[in-house]
């Protein structure tokens, strides 16, 4: 029996094939209740009024300290760590030798010399083997995410973590406050009290305008979420389930699953004998339209994510070699694409075919199925022009959107089709049935997509600007 990933896929042979039947099921957002209201009340809720977003359970907490914490970020991350002070933020995203990416997540300079990257499990992993294997004099801990199915089992975690986002956040963090409380500026940290605790604070902007992402020891969870949701009531605050939640990134921006590039080469086979055979990267869920014999098809470069900007040669650190030979202004970009009402409505409608097989399920309103989807965007000619990356429904919009990275050349505008649904009546995944392709026409638009997110967002975070 296989021991590690590199096993698995010696043992396999076809590493798409093996990620396309994956067994996984559906990606969960575990512990947090899939609504309190309803998706739809929630998803406007970020945009009308306030909502309080849970992000307890469903990321890593990977903690580095020690005299080479920097040094192995450094050598790890595209980012420049020229200046990072303490009480900052930045988005971290390491790259394989290949120059693919690997994930990306938040990296908190909390106090001199420790550091805390949350984010999903890629990053989270590259990290450890790295602190691990690479000579760095550093002390870790890896704080896993929360069990997708508890099954009525206690649930721990470090930190409890939270967001106050929406247009009425800053009075709801104020009232908290008891007081004026200074807008730091975006992605700089600070401290308040709520309810008699101290809190750590980080200045965000996840739904378009002001507000604050709040942590502090998990025991105090209860405590402090009672207390915000009560000063909140006045303004409109709602708690945001996990469905809504998932698809809050289809009008902000962010695509949060790429395949990590680390299947092939011989830099990566010390990494893939040490990651274990039930890991992330080797259960992870390939889903869509896209299908090649070569996983690296699969692999985006920093600039097909809307990351160049993060990419700095102000230091060494891997993937720095090939990302240097590739022209910025010839690699896809990072788009939202619109999808056409019509024909979402003929996918949405085939779930009561009585008479064909119908359409691959879209689910609401996240429709992705798998952990890393990828459905084929395709011109008039049916030329493949870019991928289709994390799809689904806003109610705040009333359309269905995807994230997608598309040839450079092709405008703001344009319609193009994305492939919805697997080639040959779909792959062995749990979450597929058998059911015909359809093409959706959609319209290539701005990113993010909500007016108010572009208006508001800092640059970096969401948008093609710096950090």
């Amino acid at each position: 029996m296989a021991r590690n990933l590199q096993e698995l896929l010696d043992e396999k042979g076809g590493i798409v094939q093996m990620l396309r039947d994956s067994q996984l099921g559906t990606y969960i957002y575990p512990v947090v209740p899939a609504e309190f209201t309803n998706w739809r009340r929630e998803q406007k809720a970020w945009r009308e009024t306030a909502v309080l977003y849970d992000q307890t359970h469903h990321m890593v907490n990977f903690f580095v300290s020690g005299p080479d914490a920097l040094k192995l970020l450094s050598d790890t991350g595209i980012n420049s760590f020229a200046n990072f002070p303490v009480n900052t933020a930045k988005q971290f995203v390491p790259t394989a030798s290949n120059g693919g990416v690997i994930g990306d997540g938040i990296l908190f300079h909390e106090a001199e010399g420790e550091y805390v990257y949350v984010g999903r499990a890629p990053g989270a992993n590259w990290l450890q083997f790295h602190a691990e294997t690479g000579g760095y004099d550093v002390q870790f801990r890896y704080d896993d995410r929360s069990p997708s199915r508890p099954y009525g089992q206690a649930v721990t975690r470090e930190y409890y973590r939270f967001q106050i986002q929406g247009p009425n956040a800053w009075s709801i963090i104020e009232k908290l406050n008891g007081g004026t409380l200074e807008k730091v500026k975006f992605f700089h940290m600070g401290e308040m009290t709520i309810a008699g605790e101290k809190v750590r604070t980080l200045r965000h902007g996840m739904a378009g305008a002001p507000g604050l992402e709040i942590w502090g020891p998990y025991e105090q969870h209860g405590k402090i979420r009672e207390a915000v949701l009560d000063a909140g009531r006045e303004f409109g605050l709602e708690p945001c389930g996990s469905r809504a939640y998932s698809s809050n990134t289809l009008e902000s921006g962010w695509i949060p699953s790429p395949l990590p590039a680390i299947y092939t080469g011989e830099a990566e086979r010390a990494y893939r004998e040490w990651l274990p055979a039930n890991s992330y990267e080797a259960i992870n869920a390939l889903a869509g339209s896209f299908v090649s014999d070569n996983i690296e098809d699969y692999y985006l470069n920093p600039w097909e994510l809307g990351y160049g900007s993060f990419v700095k040669f102000d230091h060494d650190f891997i993937g720095r070699e090939a990302l240097e030979k590739i022209d910025p202004a010839n690699q896809r970009k990072k788009v939202t694409l619109a999808w056409n009402d019509e024909d979402l409505a003929k996918i949405l409608t085939s779930v009561i075919d009585r008479e064909g097989v119908g359409y691959q399920f879209f689910d609401l309103p996240n429709a992705n199925y798998g952990s890393s989807n990828y459905d084929a965007v395709i011109d008039a000619d049916g030329n493949t022009v870019g991928l289709s990356l994390f799809t689904g429904i806003t109610a705040n919009e009333k359309r269905g959107l995807s994230l997608a990275t598309v040839d450079h050349d092709v405008p703001i505008g344009a319609e193009v089709r994305v492939v919805w649904g697997e080639p040959d009546g779909g792959s062995g995944k749990t979450t597929v049935e058998p059911h015909d392709q359809i093409s959706v026409r959609a319209i290539v638009s701005p990113v993010p997509y909500a007016e108010t997110a572009r208006q508001e967002y800092q640059g970096g975070w969401r948008t093609s600007g710096g950090q």
